[in-house]
């Protein structure tokens, strides 16, 4: 991905890839957010032709199961913006129907607000050409589940070497450093390379920035718990059940397990924190979930044949990833955790803030000091988005989630103003607005759709009198024409969802050709 983002933003440089034949890669990145689809735009890479090389589905939303309580339910996160049509603010409408109408599911939430929501459960999709579904869009509302190695090998043989990048099959045995940074690297066959610029994309290796510039790593495992995982691929028994326009993330005895269903199979996972559990029980967690929560359950002997991977994963960022003349891309730079397919995330988005440094040529120090600052503030936001997953659980039934249930996200240190505060500040505001104001929340994008389905409402008694007081209305009659709005259109596109095929079916038509 940084090799084909230079080539395209500069098409005359000459770049280099040193890929080592010795080391594998990560390799189970398979759902990916909607962010990736103006960095994709903007390579104009063929739509058509990534689907079919790298065994991608499409993906509409993010389900999430059980992570408020055990046995809770599931609800949705949606990609694509709330479709509005009176110039209300849709949250604080959705919240006050679910305060006069308490028998309101959750689920409710996402139907009322996002056309899409009709093909969620029902695995259809639309390219919603008769604009049956308002404004869903597929070239703004979509994301992928992809093989994540063929992605990278498609972009390395369609994109990169034929647009003039040299791929360098060496391994580097020695690397010397000056006052500029990395001055060579020497490879094994004796062999060395010097440039201007180092992308170090090594991996928690970090070859480049942290073992040859010592660049610290700041750890955030004290905010997020899991540490672990183990990765599987399961073949699909009915695609046309399995196949799902959502990435189904599912909270268990000690993490949560995911579930990417690819064309050709499904990728799944459990995150887990060793701290609770061995890798041998949470193995066995995981194929005990595979065998009984799939759409389409596994028999033993099945789950004998699949293959199983360990994963141990560091959860932090680097105090700066642009030093001297070595820039951190991917997990040498920093890393979250995987939920919401926040790995490739940050590699299209840092990339994005590198060219625009980078244009400026001659780079100078404050032109360093701007892109650590750009991106470590995209990192403490999405690390924030992340927390809340944990913060807003309820869930006490092992120790893995008491001990999460009794964490302190906010006050870590006695005084929420301190500097190491600043990490989490959105889950202070969090707090200031659920307690302190009468509307629900925007914060971090995609937090208030986890925080509703999280059950924190923002609407009760106090606050309805309150409000029917200082503005001497009727809060139901006052919203009572846009709830019925509500409905019908709901109804509308449940009936437009039941003529739309199957996502196996669209996939299979439009990308595979397949009888």
């Amino acid at each position: 991905m940084t090799a084909a983002t230079l080539i395209k933003t500069f098409p005359n440089k000459e770049i280099s890839v040193i890929e080592s034949p010795n080391f594998e890669t990560i390799g189970v990145g398979e759902s990916t957010v909607g962010l990736l689809r103006p960095w994709i735009n903007y390579l104009d890479l063929d739509e058509s032709a990534l689907i079919k090389a790298t065994d991608a589905s499409l993906k509409l939303s993010i389900k999430f199961n059980n992570f408020y309580k055990k046995d809770s339910g599931g609800f949705h996160y949606p990609l694509g913006i709330p479709y509005t049509t009176f110039g209300e603010n849709p949250f604080d409408i959705w919240h006050k129907k679910k305060y006069f109408y308490p028998d309101t599911p959750i689920s409710d939430f996402v139907e009322c607000l996002f056309p899409a929501a009709s093909l969620f459960e029902e695995n259809k999709y639309s390219e919603n050409n008769d604009n049956q579904f308002d404004n869903f869009n597929p070239l703004r509302d979509i994301a992928y589940h992809f093989d994540a190695i063929k992605f990278a090998q498609w972009l390395k043989n369609e994109y990169c070497l034929p647009k003039g990048i040299t791929l360098i099959p060496k391994t580097v045995k020695n690397i010397t450093t000056n006052e500029k940074g990395i001055e060579k690297l020497i490879f094994t066959d004796d062999t060395e390379i010097t440039a201007d610029l180092f992308i170090d994309c090594t991996g928690f290796k970090s070859m480049l920035l942290e073992q040859t510039l010592n660049e610290p790593f700041e750890s955030y495992e004290d905010l997020l718990p899991n540490n672990s995982a183990w990765a599987c691929q399961v073949p699909y028994k009915d695609k046309n059940l399995e196949i799902r326009p959502y990435t189904d993330c599912t909270a268990i005895d000690n993490g949560w397990v995911w579930n990417t269903p690819l064309y050709s199979r499904i990728g799944t996972g459990y995150v887990y924190s060793d701290k609770f559990v061995t890798p041998e029980q949470a193995q066995e967690e995981l194929k005990q979930h595979i065998k009984n929560n799939l759409v389409v359950k596994r028999t033993d002997e099945e789950i004998k044949n699949l293959k199983f991977k360990h994963l141990k994963f560091k959860i932090g960022t680097h105090a700066r990833i642009f030093v001297k003349n070595v820039v951190a891309i991917g997990l040498s730079a920093s890393f979250n955790e995987p939920i919401e397919g926040n790995g490739l995330y940050s590699v299209h988005e840092y990339l994005t803030r590198l060219i625009a440094v980078l244009k400026r040529d001659d780079i100078s120090q404050f032109d360093r000091d701007m892109y650590n600052v750009a991106c470590r503030n995209l990192f403490d936001g999405f690390t924030e988005f992340i927390i809340l997953h944990y913060a807003l659980s309820h869930r006490d039934d092992t120790p893995y989630w008491e001990t999460i249930k009794n964490k302190h996200f906010i006050d870590r240190n006695g005084d929420p103003y301190t500097q190491t505060q600043k990490r989490v500040q959105n889950l202070y505001y969090l707090g200031n607005n659920f307690m302190n104001e009468w509307y629900h929340p925007y914060i971090n994008g995609g937090g208030v759709y986890l925080s509703t389905g999280m059950n924190l409402l923002m609407w009760d008694d106090y606050r309805i009198s309150a409000s029917a007081l200082m503005y001497e209305y009727d809060p139901l009659i006052n919203i009572s024409g846009v709830l019925d709005e509500y409905e019908k259109r709901k109804e509308r596109w449940k009936e437009a969802a039941k003529k739309e095929l199957t996502l196996y079916q669209y996939l299979k038509k439009t990308y595979y050709k397949e009888d």
